[in-house]
């Protein structure tokens, strides 16, 4: 199985081959006001950050994993069975929040955040490429000596997580993947493909921090769940220019042609998805996701024909909040199951 998703009935034509060549004008438009829009909720989110309104949400204690220099944020809760949480961008560990609360009395539940991201370190010099992060997670889950791991990942993190559970192959007896894509595609969702612009993305995402602020309601159906404390929570790891590096580095290596620098590793991951297809696997789908829509979930079904899949209707990209009562649950019993 090696050809790449393109469209699908789901999905709204897209840009693929080599990913943007010209910039549609109402993008630029967009993009702009987003700009001059954010100025206002930029004052107000960095208020709430400073406040801390949303330290009540993680009463978490921080761990920290040295990696070559570079410390490496991670929660180890609970007491259990390991259930490796691998978050994705532009979130970090605050997304596993309700699950961690959940299961802790049963389960041990370790929950790293990406070089760049959380609390982690966010060096401006540092090898930001989809083979790195696989590489600190290895690291991770060799040093704190893990195994028999159910891995639950998310976005970014099905990647990562599928290329570490590839290396280790041995200390990973369960996959969960939520809204996620672990093999090549040429599709790229038009608000994504205006962050790749070369000086305009930056400026977006790296100076107004439009793709996290843009993700607190363009990746939920439910709205009304993204509390100020929660949407403080999510932005408070990227309050700068500097701290945003890995947002806009996670965006630049999505990688859509041959060419691009992290093809090779996903061609490597695609490759290697046919020998984790014996093991138990839940594919956890918010069907209202734009940028993972379900065609991804259909191919992953060409890849794990036995998987259990839930298709969660009325949630978007950000599963996790907007189905916490279903999610929560059916990570549970498939996490608990001999």
């Amino acid at each position: 199985m090696t050809r790449e998703v393109s469209g699908c009935r789901y999905c709204k034509p897209t840009t693929r081959g080599h990913g943007l060549t010209r910039v549609n004008t109402d993008s630029i438009i967009l993009v702009t006001k987003l700009i001059c829009v954010s100025s206002v909720a930029i004052i107000i989110g960095e208020r709430q950050m400073r406040e801390e309104i949303w330290r009540p949400l993680y009463p978490f204690a921080p761990r920290f994993l040295d990696l070559g220099g570079v410390r490496q944020h991670y929660l180890d809760e609970g007491t259990g069975r390991t259930l490796l949480l691998v978050h994705g961008n532009p979130t970090w560990s605050f997304h596993w929040r309700n699950l961690i609360t959940a299961l802790r009395p049963r389960f041990r539940l370790i929950a790293p955040d990406h070089i760049g991201c959380g609390l982690s370190d966010k060096p401006q010099d540092y090898r930001y490429r989809l083979a790195q992060h696989i590489e600190n997670l290895t690291k991770l889950v060799e040093r704190l000596e893990l195994r028999e791991i159910t891995l639950v990942a998310h976005d970014w993190g099905g990647a990562i997580g599928i290329g570490a559970a590839l290396r280790c192959r041995g200390r990973f007896t369960r996959l969960a993947l939520l809204n996620t894509a672990t093999f090549r595609s040429t599709r790229i969702p038009w608000r994504i493909r205006i962050c790749r612009t070369p000086l305009l993305g930056p400026l977006a995402v790296r100076g107004r921090n439009i793709f996290a602020r843009a993700a607190l309601s363009m990746a939920v159906c439910r709205p009304e769940r993204m509390t100020p404390a929660v949407r403080a929570g999510y932005l408070a790891p990227y309050n700068s220019w500097a701290h945003r590096i890995a947002i806009q580095r996670f965006v630049d290596d999505i990688p859509l042609h041959p060419r691009h620098p992290s093809y090779p590793t996903l061609f490597e991951i695609e490759h290697g998805l046919p020998s984790l297809a014996d093991l138990p696997i839940a594919l956890i789908w918010g069907m209202r996701d734009w940028c993972f829509t379900p065609c991804f979930l259909d191919r992953f079904r060409e890849f794990f024909p036995a998987a259990e899949v839930h298709r969660i209707a009325g949630a978007g990209h950000w599963v996790m909040e907007d189905a916490t009562e279903q999610v929560v649950p059916i990570i549970e019993q498939f996490a608990d199951r001999s």
